[in-house]
């Protein structure tokens, strides 16, 4: 027969019991579960309760006993998990891109080819066009310095050229060309590059068509002023010149025309002309590469930065039709440089600057005089770009192969 203090002692000394396995538990969770699996059973077969002493107390004491079992094993498996129920570490996220970097300039696309490479691509792209059209070039300039009607065209002035001159003739002033031309290129797309990246949204990272505009007519400005004035001057002197015995020419040579003119004109000599050079230069660069991007992508889907390399003959097509707006919209320019460039500025001065020179051959020629050498000017400026933008686009989309990886946000 159980007698009741015997009970309540049994339970306190569960309570006790189970007052220390809580203690360890937290002290180390690990040794719980092989503790009090051995006191337990120690317990059980030393101490045999009967069930008639199972009071409230115990009872209590006994739930209170199972459930430390329970949280000391669920614990202990929780604190060292197997390595087949750990859960696999995710990476982590990507950086953010910082400000100004490449992959803020094109958003999940390629970084944008450096300035430097596009004023490479350029340069490349000009050699070819100057040694390819200069002879178109030379009949532009002879029939715009023509004033008493002795070429009948473009056909007439290239046949009598070559019949009165030599074929070499149609070459002539092509170093400074080919010189002016290549740095003028290299000029043209390194300041239009980074233009167009002062001009980027800097949120989405693209440029409007203001933008673009602005940035056209900016690269045109400074080419005009730093490249094409000078050597244009020197170009046209020697191109003015009719025959090819060094003997009867003034200027023997680019170098000899440029030292002439610095020598007996001053050094502001070489830059006749600048303002109509200007204005021709930025309208036609704002309307070209405005052009050539919308071209892109009307026709062969091609935006800029998304790594699609267009093929030679799309580039052409490209280039071609972004270079036919400029020369009939600044016809008047071209032809009121071609004449400030080839008066110098000593002797017989016939035109006094551009607002001058536009009334006088208004006055003087008519209304279609401006726009001389229209057709000579369409005959190479267009073929000029498409061979241009072959070369450059190809040279451009190889570095993005090599060089530039995807953009990955």
């Amino acid at each position: 027969m159980c007698h009741k203090p015997s009970c309540d002692s049994t339970a306190v000394r569960e309570s006790v019991r189970i007052w220390v396995a809580v203690r360890v538990h937290k002290a180390a969770p690990h040794l719980l579960g092989f503790s009090s699996s051995r006191s337990g059973g120690s317990n059980h077969e030393n101490n045999p309760k009967p069930a008639s002493c199972a009071t409230p107390a115990k009872v209590a004491a006994s739930q209170m006993a199972a459930a430390a079992a329970a949280s000391s094993s669920s614990s202990s498996s929780s604190a060292f998990p197997s390595s087949s129920s750990r859960p696999s570490m995710a990476p982590p996220p990507p950086l953010a891109p910082t400000a100004g970097s490449p992959a803020e300039d094109r958003r999940g696309g390629r970084a944008p080819v450096p300035p430097y490479v596009k004023a490479a691509a350029g340069s490349l792209g000009g050699v070819m066009e100057a040694c390819c059209l200069q002879p178109i070039d030379v009949i532009k300039t002879r029939l715009q310095l023509d004033r008493t009607g002795a070429y009948r065209g473009i056909a007439h002035c290239g046949t009598t050229v070559v019949r009165s001159e030599g074929v070499r003739a149609l070459w002539k002033g092509l170093t400074p060309f080919a010189t002016h031309l290549t740095l003028k290129y290299a000029l043209r797309l390194g300041s239009n590059a980074v233009l167009q990246s002062a001009f980027k949204d800097p949120r989405t990272g693209k440029v409007s068509a203001q933008g673009r505009l602005a940035s056209g007519f900016g690269a045109g400005v400074l080419e005009a002023l730093l490249i094409v004035t000078p050597f244009e001057v020197v170009k046209i002197r020697l191109q003015q010149q009719k025959g090819l015995s060094p003997d009867l020419l003034r200027y023997k040579g680019p170098i000899h025309c440029a030292r002439t003119i610095v020598r007996e004109e001053g050094l502001f000599g070489l830059w006749a002309g600048a303002l109509p050079t200007v204005m021709r230069n930025g309208t036609n660069q704002a309307a070209m590469f405005t052009a050539k991007n919308t071209f892109d992508i009307v026709l062969w889907k091609k935006h800029e930065g998304d790594g699609k390399v267009l093929q030679p003959w799309q580039s052409m097509v490209s280039g071609f039709l972004a270079g036919t707006a400029g020369p009939i919209c600044t016809g008047p320019f071209d032809v009121v440089k071609t004449r400030l460039m080839a008066q110098g500025r000593t002797g017989d001065i016939k035109y006094k600057g551009m607002v001058h020179a536009i009334r006088t051959i208004y006055t003087e020629e008519g209304l279609r005089a401006l726009w001389k050498g229209l057709l000579p000017r369409l005959m190479r400026i267009p073929p000029g770009q498409a061979i241009m933008w072959a070369v450059a686009d190809q040279v451009m989309g190889l570095y993005e192969r090599s060089y530039l990886q995807p953009v990955h946000l």
